[in-house]
């Protein structure tokens, strides 16, 4: 009994090294696969790398020309989405009051239809009275600058060959023949871009929430879903948030351009307080033209250099007090868009898609740098679930 027991005891102490020894090699195994897989990561010739850089290239150079040949569609429907998600707001506030979204889109798409409607309006005949005294304008400014560019000795310039002959409207509509050509028929396509323009607004603000939904539900994990609410809040509030309080302060600085030109004796000050307005919300280009464009218009207005150019310095002194301590006070540095960016912005948009594009580098570009910024690594912020 007693040599029993001793060999079941040693048949049962081999079979505890044998589990033993499986351990060790089953651990040894593992680590052999884990220093396999944390070793190097295979290496890249230089001849597939040049492939993949090469098939970004072309991809991007495509992407590009697509974009470029239908800006008569993606013109109005960026400019519809930009519209809506800066309207994106007000349509929340007006549902929260049992509005239903249907109705909400169609009130604010209409509202603002209207808006650029009276705006338009109010313009075209200051401008139209504009174009008929162009010969006056165009003769008064070759008299007042043929002096200035005479005594120019290094512009090699004869000051006959300025003021050789007259400017008459009739000469002006003979040469321009081409022009009102191309504006003519550019008319049909404008009408049908403008019909594009009114029905995606109204189809994007009625449907931004299943929208938003659609997009949140795309992504199967829960933190990719969270960021995308994030992301789509961040877009909301910068849009939203930035263009209220431009519009706030640019419109006061209309005021003061209206005033400025009342006290330069400038025809129609009202017009110069809304061509202040709307080429504020056009970084660089905008008070570039607004500028000269005043500078101009008070050489024409005085006979003396000086008093001429007193509208054209108040107003670029009011605009740099605006962009570089009121906007930054009023904003904070989290709204702070980098110059460089806007710049070249505007200057890629503008040859993509013309004077469309310009108006729309800036909340392209703060779209582009608030997504950049919310998915920068670190953040640890996560909004709440809706409901």
């Amino acid at each position: 009994m007693h040599k029993i027991s001793s060999a079941a005891i040693h048949q049962i102490a081999r079979k505890r090294e044998g589990r033993a020894l499986a351990r060790q090699d089953g651990s040894a195994l593992r680590l052999i696969d884990g220093a396999a897989e944390d070793g190097p990561p295979p290496t890249i010739s230089g001849l597939e790398l040049s492939w993949r850089w090469a098939m970004i290239g072309i991809f991007v150079i495509l992407a590009l020309g697509v974009i470029y040949l239908m800006a008569h569609i993606l013109i109005p429907l960026t400019l519809a989405v930009v519209v809506g998600l800066i309207l994106g707001v007000a349509a929340e506030k007006l549902n929260d009051l049992g509005i239903p979204p249907l109705p909400t889109a169609l009130l604010l798409a209409t509202g603002f239809a209207t808006g650029a409607f009276f705006a338009v309006a109010a313009l075209s005949g200051p401008l139209m009275r504009l174009a008929a005294e162009a010969p006056d304008i165009v003769n008064a400014t070759i008299e007042r600058f043929a002096p200035l560019l005479g005594k120019l000795e290094w512009l090699h310039l004869d000051p006959r060959s300025l003021t050789a002959g007259s400017v008459t409207l009739d000469g002006l509509l003979d040469k321009a023949g081409s022009v009102l050509g191309m504006v003519t028929a550019g008319i049909t396509p404008a009408l049908i871009q403008v019909l594009i323009f009114f029905a995606a607004l109204v189809l994007f603000l009625s449907g931004r929430v299943k929208l938003r939904r659609m997009l949140i539900l795309a992504f199967p994990h829960r933190r990719q879903r969270l960021t995308t609410i994030r992301v789509m809040n961040a877009i909301d509030c910068a849009l939203g948030y930035y263009f209220a309080t431009a519009s706030l302060v640019y419109g006061a600085l209309g005021l003061v351009t209206t005033l400025i030109a009342l006290a330069g004796d400038l025809g129609l000050p009202w017009m110069w307080g809304l061509f202040a307005f709307v080429s504020s919300f056009v970084p660089f280009l905008g008070v570039t033209v607004m500028t000269l464009a005043l500078a101009a218009g008070g050489l024409l207005a005085h006979d003396t250099v000086l008093p001429g150019l007193m509208p054209a310095l108040a107003f670029v002194s009011i605009h740099l007090v605006i962009e570089n301590f009121v906007l930054p006070a009023i904003m904070g540095r989290r709204f702070e868009v980098n110059a460089f960016v806007i710049f070249t912005a505007i200057v890629f948009w503008s040859w993509m898609w013309g004077a469309a594009g310009a108006m729309l580098a800036l909340p392209l570009s703060i779209i582009g740098m608030t997504i950049v910024d919310e998915l920068r690594p670190g953040r640890k912020i996560q909004p709440a679930l809706p409901g």
